[in-house]
């Protein structure tokens, strides 16, 4: 444990963190993912949603993810998660845009303004 802490200084995991992966492996635990946890379900990012939200992105790019979130009723950080994870986009100054532009859209982009 302690060649761990020389090389890996605040990045090496803590010697409770050991303790507690060696007792659940000793009582038969195989896995090592995340179990299930108990609280509310994640029910807002939906495919519905999601749906919803590339719609009122492609009509109106100049939104705000708070506007976004009010008009499918969503709050602002499932709606950004949506904006960035599932439809792969990033905000460009005041725009949402795709990430990775095809040659097309650049071009359309550059005669654009």
């Amino acid at each position: 444990m302690l060649i761990l802490v020389q090389v890996y200084v605040d990045n090496a995991i803590k010697k409770t963190a050991v303790y507690k992966w060696v007792k659940c492996f000793s009582e038969g635990r195989e896995s090592v993912t995340d179990e299930e946890r108990s609280g509310w379900p994640a029910t807002s990012r939906t495919e519905e949603n999601i749906a919803k939200v590339r719609q009122i992105v492609h009509e109106n790019r100049r939104l705000t993810v708070r506007s976004i979130g009010e008009q499918v009723n969503i709050d602002s950080e499932t709606v950004r998660k949506i904006l960035t994870e599932d439809l792969d986009m990033k905000k460009v100054c005041a725009k949402m845009v795709p990430k990775e532009l095809t040659e097309e859209q650049k071009q359309r982009r550059v005669f654009s303004y």
